[in-house]
């Protein structure tokens, strides 16, 4: 089977360092070729909560969409996503790109319209990609980042994984 490239975005605000590298632990497990983006702080959107961690993840994999979302929804589950007494969100996994896919597939719509609304989802996803085409719009991310005008506050933060360090100084 030929491997698909694929970006996730993950954002947590609750013990965000630890979700984050717990998820980033479980994608290493089945994803090619993995790379992080920096990590950056925001504010959240669309619910009250404290500040959000938010990175982008590039890679490749052998899954078909539908089953690449069902282990997303897994590794979401398994850091407290669904648990019913819940505060705040452990862990989201979304994904952004698959490919070039565009298109409704069983209810997850490619590419993400977040890519266009959220800072925290462009701004990563046009540094770790800056030449690739959005699949609607037909402009480089890098182009779609300089050109946007979305009113979010995002500061990069200091986050370490596996012992590297994911955001690089001076950002």
């Amino acid at each position: 089977m030929s491997l698909t490239q694929v970006f996730l975005g993950l954002g947590s605000n609750i013990e965000r360092e630890v979700h984050l590298c717990a998820g980033l632990d479980a994608l290493a497990g089945f994803l090619v070729d993995m790379r992080c983006s920096a990590v950056f702080e925001s504010q959240p959107v669309g619910i009250k909560s404290g500040p959000f961690f938010n990175l982008v993840v590039a890679g490749h994999t052998d899954l078909p969409l539908i089953e690449l979302d069902r282990r997303l929804k897994f590794i979401e589950a398994d850091n407290g996503r669904y648990a019913p007494d819940r505060k705040g969100l452990p862990l989201d996994i979304d994904v952004l790109l698959y490919g070039d896919l565009t298109g409704n597939f069983d209810g997850l719509i490619l590419p993400r319209a977040e890519i266009l609304k959220n800072a925290f989802v462009l701004w990563p996803l046009s540094l770790m990609a800056p030449e690739r085409v959005h699949p609607l719009v037909g402009k480089s991310l890098a182009a779609l980042w300089q050109e946007a005008q979305i009113d979010q506050v995002l500061a990069p933060v200091a986050f370490e994984w596996r012992g590297r360090q994911l955001t690089p100084p001076g950002l």
